[in-house]
C-alpha cells in the first residue's frame, strides 16, 4: 500500500500540491504546541501563582513566639545525600486558639554546620511576624513575596506556546475545506495571493523594483535566493528554543522536588516525554544547521535587470564553502504555475517546460576563505514568453544551481530572473487590449 505524500505529489516533471494531507500535518504541529502550553501553564499555574496568591489575600498575620529551633533534614531518594533547612517553632495564636507549629527560615542547604549557623541570630522567646492559613492554622510562613522570575516565565513560556499553537490551530480549523478565494475572503489570505504586484504600463508583469535593490560585487546586480532552508532553519530554531525552554523549566521543578525528598510521579511523567521531544528537536536542528552552513553560500550576478527577449546576458556564479564538489551545474528554467478546484479541494501545479544549460564544471576543491567563479552567458530566446503572475497561473523564470558536494547532501538553490516584454515599435499605438 502506498502511503500518501504529505505536502506534495510529483509525476514526471510536475509538482501537485495536496493541501488536505499539508493541512493535517500543520494542524497536528500546532495541536502539540497548543497542547504543551496547556500543560506547561497548568503546572506553573497550579504549583506557583496559585500558592503565592493565596499567601498574599488569604493568610492572616500574627505575632509568634519562638519556643523551639531546629534543622528539617531531607534525604534525597536513591542517593547517599541530605539536605539541611533551618527553622523555628512558633507559638501565635488564631481563631480556634493557641496554636504550635514549625516555620521553615531559610533555603535548604547540603551543609550542616551552614544550616545551624542560620539559626544563631534567632533566639529563644523571641517575637516574629508570621502569617498562617485559616483553612488549616498549623501551616506558617515567615515571608511572603512573589517570584518574579517564575511568573515571568508563567507569562512568557507558556503565553508564547498557547497563542502560536492555538493560532496555528484556528487557522487550521477554519480554512478546513474551504477554496482560496474563500479563505481570502474570510481574511485567512491574502486576496492577492500569487499575484505580484504589476504596473498600469506592464499588466500581469512582475515589477523588477525588489531584483535591482543589491548591487552586485563584479557585475550589475545580485540575485535573490529563493530556498525554504532559511525558514525551515528558523523554524527548527523556535521550536527547539520553546520546547527545551519548557523542558528546562519542569527539569528545575523536578530537581527541587528530589532536593526536598519528594518525588511528583505526574510531573515525572510528562518530563519523559518531553526530554525525548526536545533531544530530537535539537538533534533535528543542529543538523539542519550543518547542512545549511557546511556547504557554503551561493551567489549569483547578472550584467543587467530585467532582461528583454532577444537580449545577451553575462551570468557569475559564486560558490563559496570548502571541501571536493563533484559536481556544479547552473541552468536556466522556464516554469509555469496553474491553481485549479479538483472537486472539493484546491491544487496548484507546477511544471518546467523549457529548460537551457549555462554552465557545467566538474571535479571543483575549493580551499577555506575563497569562492569559486564561474562566467556563463545567456542568450534570451526571441520568442521567450515574458515572466507573468496572476491569481491563478503564472510563469516564472529562473536561474537554478545544482551542486553535488563529496561528503554532504545535493542541493538545488534557485534565483528569480524578470523577463519583460519587447515595446512596441515606436510611432505605434497598443489597442485591443494589447495586440498592435
Amino acid at each position: 500500500m502506498r502511503l500518501p505524500r504529505f505536502f506534495a505529489k510529483k509525476r514526471g516533471d510536475r509538482r501537485t500540491g495536496a493541501e488536505v494531507w499539508g493541512s493535517i500535518g500543520d494542524g497536528l504541529f500546532h495541536a502539540m504546541l497548543l497542547l504543551a502550553g496547556i500543560a506547561f501553564a497548568a503546572l506553573l499555574i497550579t504549583g506557583v501563582a496559585v500558592p503565592e496568591w493565596r499567601t498574599h489575600h488569604h493568610f492572616l498575620e500574627a505575632r509568634g513566639t519562638v519556643v523551639g529551633k531546629g534543622l528539617a533534614r531531607r534525604a534525597v531518594p536513591g542517593q547517599m545525600i541530605s539536605t539541611w533547612q533551618p527553622c523555628i517553632r512558633l507559638r501565635y495564636s488564631t481563631a480556634v486558639g493557641l496554636q504550635e507549629a514549625w516555620a521553615l527560615l531559610d533555603s535548604p542547604v547540603s551543609d550542616r554546620l551552614m544550616a545551624v549557623a542560620a539559626l544563631e541570630s534567632t533566639t529563644l522567646g523571641s517575637e516574629v511576624a508570621c502569617w498562617h492559613d485559616p483553612a488549616d492554622p498549623r501551616v506558617v510562613i515567615l515571608e511572603r513575596g512573589y517570584n518574579w522570575w517564575m511568573w515571568a516565565m508563567t507569562l512568557l513560556l507558556p503565553g508564547s506556546l498557547l497563542a502560536f499553537g492555538g493560532a496555528g490551530v484556528a487557522r487550521t480549523i477554519a480554512t478546513w475545506g474551504k477554496s482560496e478565494e474563500r479563505q481570502a475572503a474570510a481574511g485567512f489570505l491574502d486576496s492577492n495571493r500569487g499575484e505580484e504586484p504589476t504596473t498600469a504600463a506592464r499588466p500581469g508583469v512582475p515589477p523588477c523594483d525588489d531584483l535591482v535593490n543589491s548591487p552586485g560585487t563584479i557585475l550589475a546586480f545580485q540575485l535573490p535566493v529563493e530556498s525554504g532552508e532559511s525558514w525551515t532553519l528558523l523554524g527548527f530554531g523556535l521550536f527547539a528554543l520553546l520546547w527545551n525552554a519548557v523542558l528546562i523549566v519542569l527539569a528545575v521543578n523536578a530537581g527541587l522536588d528530589l532536593l526536598g525528598g519528594q518525588i511528583d510521579w505526574l510531573l515525572m511523567g510528562i518530563l519523559v516525554p518531553f526530554l525525548v521531544v526536545g533531544i530530537a528537536g535539537i538533534v533535528i536542528f543542529i543538523r539542519s544547521l550543518i547542512l545549511a552552513t557546511a556547504v557554503g553560500t551561493t551567489q549569483v550576478e547578472i550584467s543587467a535587470h530585467p532582461l528583454l527577449p532577444g537580449g545577451q546576458y553575462e551570468v557569475l556564479l559564486g560558490q563559496g564553502g570548502s571541501g571536493s564538489f563533484t559536481s556544479l551545474e547552473m541552468v536556466v528554467e522556464l516554469e509555469e504555475q496553474a491553481t485549479f478546484r479538483q472537486g472539493t479541494d484546491t491544487r496548484t501545479e507546477r511544471v518546467v517546460v523549457w529548460r537551457a544549460p549555462l554552465g557545467s564544471w566538474q571535479g571543483l576543491q575549493l580551499a577555506p576563505g575563497t569562492r569559486f567563479e564561474g562566467r556563463a552567458v545567456f542568450h534570451v530566446p526571441a520568442i521567450a514568453m515574458h515572466s507573468f503572475a496572476s491569481e491563478h497561473n503564472a510563469v516564472t523564470w529562473r536561474v537554478v544551481i545544482r551542486g553535488r558536494p563529496t561528503r554532504w547532501p545535493a542541493f538545488t538553490r534557485a534565483f528569480p530572473v524578470l523577463i519583460y516584454p519587447l515595446p512596441p515599435p515606436s510611432g505605434e499605438r497598443l489597442l485591443n487590449g494589447g495586440m498592435p
